[in-house]
């Protein structure tokens, strides 16, 4: 485990203290049977941006703490253990990151401000198919005289349905599958031409798919960077996802361990048998290693480690592999009772399963950590 700061210690305990008194799992359950469009509560989101957490990564200048990715990635760990859904993750991550490290001056004064405080939502439009692949963006960012025209459709965007700005991969150059000619473009929901349908995700998050049809933006919607900058918001937000599912990983656990300690089958308390303790043990060690590899990754980030990528990659095919694992291991210990919606298993499942395929599957990063390796 990281040795934390004492400024760490304290923000982890209060998302701890918040998450448990706030917004425990039957707030999840409550949002979820709302059918609320956003897919959160936005009273639970209004008190998370007073507390701060939305502009944890965000300079003071801005209106943030610029606390680092390892801090936020604390208060994503607490979050996860209660299944809170908020745009934190989209917002106050994805989106201010990509505006921290590729935003003009113009543009870092104009929303940075706004998604610390939580009075504005920024998320992240960058999947085009059922599988992640930046390399194959397609949407077409056509130059003119005073700006650009955004013509392509993107998919499974997170909090697109909430979201009041998009940060958008766009090729103004080359072909799907180059890198070259990728660019991110700054795009207000509220634009002409921009069309969001809703949604209906398995783990009840708020998703959209997104339809461009010749939205007109200026030259100043530009971020700096191209490619490199895409791939470093990306990091940031695989790293900032797998430390929710860390947390969520670490309570389904230690709910099942709970219930192998109290019930009783043959007269036994099933805590006893063997081949439960096995399969125990090999959750444990495994959330272990899974916890080294996420904040090995954080770490990495706020030290400014040109080894970033590998790490990420990294922790994400092992988080994601270990929460599948105890995601599936949570409903198989709790019998009939973790099959019915009446228990907490199935919504650790499936969020699991989204979290998985969020932002690159074990397959993705595996292969992406052999090629960094030169593999």
């Amino acid at each position: 485990m990281a040795v934390l700061s004492e400024e760490q210690s304290m923000l982890r305990d209060a998302a701890k203290s918040w998450t448990q008194e706030k917004s425990p799992v039957t707030a999840f359950r409550r949002m979820r049977d709302s059918g609320v469009d956003i897919g959160y509560d936005a009273n639970a989101w209004n008190e998370m941006a007073e507390m701060g957490w939305a502009g944890v990564i965000i300079p003071e200048e801005y209106g943030g703490s610029d606390f680092g990715y390892l801090s936020m990635g604390l208060i994503l760990e607490e979050l996860g253990r209660t299944l809170t859904a908020s745009p934190l993750l989209a917002s106050g991550l994805g989106a201010a990151s990509a505006l921290v490290l590729g935003g003009t001056d113009a543009q870092k004064s104009e929303w940075l401000p706004k998604i610390a405080d939580g009075s504005a939502v920024g998320a992240l439009a960058i999947d085009e198919g059922a599988h992640h692949n930046p390399e194959q963006t397609a949407l077409d960012a056509r130059k003119f005289t005073a700006g650009y025209s955004l013509s392509g459709k993107k998919v499974f965007v997170p909090e697109g349905m909430a979201a009041d700005v998009f940060v958008v991969a766009a090729r103004v150059a080359g072909q799907p599958g180059e890198t070259r000619g990728v660019e991110l473009f700054l795009v207000p929901a509220d634009t002409k031409g921009l069309v969001r349908q809703r949604l209906h995700l398995a783990d009840s998050r708020g998703a959209a798919n997104i339809s461009f049809n010749g939205v007109v933006v200026g030259d100043e919607a530009r971020l700096v960077g191209g490619y490199d900058l895409l791939e470093k918001t990306l990091d940031r937000v695989r790293a900032g996802v797998c430390a929710e599912m860390l947390g969520a990983a670490v309570q389904a656990f230690e709910t099942t361990l709970d219930y192998l300690k109290v019930r009783v089958q043959f007269g036994q308390v099933i805590g006893s048998f063997q081949a439960l303790q096995h399969r125990a043990a090999k959750m444990f060690t495994d959330l272990e290693l899974a916890r080294s590899a996420v904040e090995a990754a954080l770490q990495a980030i706020d030290a400014g480690s040109p080894d970033v990528p590998e790490l990420v990659s990294l922790a994400k095919a092992k988080m994601g592999d270990t929460f599948h694992l105890v995601s599936n291991e949570m409903v198989q210990m709790h019998g009939g009772i973790g099959m019915t919606d009446a228990h907490d298993a199935g919504f650790y499942l499936k969020r699991a399963r989204a979290c998985e395929a969020a932002f690159g599957s074990q397959s993705f990063h595996r292969d992406r950590y052999a090629r960094i390796q030169g593999y």
